[in-house]
């Protein structure tokens, strides 16, 4: 359905072997693009693109919070393309809450470490801001160009503290800093898209619900429950979203921010 959609196109894609970012890599390149798979984790990123045999993505390490690291990456795909079409500001520490990260999340806000808010800040927040400022000079020299910043649920709404309980226990938490971040981005994408006025480079959010990751099944149950349609996102449903605001089928929207989350924040 979307074969062809991005055609020709040089794609930045930060954090692109993450879960999410797999999948959106897959599709991107099912829909004709070059995908840049830009991640802190050199090996794995690698690994991501060998999966895809043939799909002519390229990957590439780059810490995101590092100005040097971001110029740099964005050298690399110019010397080698010449050109970069969009960039999917997608790196972010999230935290997970996955089986094998259960008992990982007991800080509250009260003992949240000022250390991790400034690791959050700088990779989710941060490091938008600079790839963006980097791939800016392309992005603007393509005529189509577009940047799209991922958001999350916890940027509109703060998040129920109740369903990260294990065992009946209060145990998890979901950090502050990955709500303030997120937010930001959508400050930060309305930010663009004023400023790009005229120019052709249009900027837009994607926000995204919660996705099926081996979690524990009482966390699922609770998530499910507080949802519309009484589950979690599949990991490839979110791709769809991503290759629209990308390409043309978006033409006419900048500044915005498309929410896909089953319904969660209709609440």
């Amino acid at each position: 359905m979307s074969e062809g959609l991005l055609e020709g196109r040089v794609v930045v894609l930060t954090g692109g072997a993450g879960l999410l970012g797999r999948n959106y890599l897959k599709a991107l390149s099912a829909a004709g693009a070059t995908v840049i798979v830009a991640d802190i984790n050199a090996s794995a990123a690698a690994a991501a693109v060998e999966a895809l045999p043939d799909c002519g993505a390229m990957p590439i390490r780059v810490d995101v919070a590092d100005p040097d690291s971001v110029r740099g990456m964005v050298q690399q795909v110019g010397a080698r393309f010449g050109r970069i079409d969009a960039l999917v500001n997608n790196a972010a520490i999230d935290p997970k809450f996955d089986r094998a990260h259960a008992e990982a999340h007991a800080d509250s806000f009260e003992n949240y470490p000022l250390e991790a808010w400034h690791r959050s800040l700088d990779v989710n927040l941060t490091g938008a801001f600079l790839c963006t400022q980097a791939a800016a000079p392309f992005l603007l020299s393509s005529g189509r160009g577009s940047v799209v910043n991922i958001a999350s649920i916890y940027g509109l709404a703060g998040p129920d503290q109740r369903i990260y309980r294990h065992n009946g226990d209060q145990l998890q938490f979901k950090p502050v800093a990955y709500s303030v971040t997120k937010s930001a981005l959508i400050g930060f994408t309305r930010y663009l898209a004023a400023y790009w006025a005229g120019t052709g480079l249009r900027g837009n959010t994607l926000t995204l619900g919660g996705v099926e990751a081996d979690h524990d099944p009482e966390f699922v149950r609770r998530y499910s429950d507080r949802t519309p349609m009484g589950r979690m996102a599949r990991q490839d449903e979110y791709s769809g979203a991503l290759i629209f605001l990308l390409s043309d089928a978006s033409s006419y929207m900048t500044g915005a921010n498309l929410v896909i989350d089953g319904g969660w924040t209709a609440w």
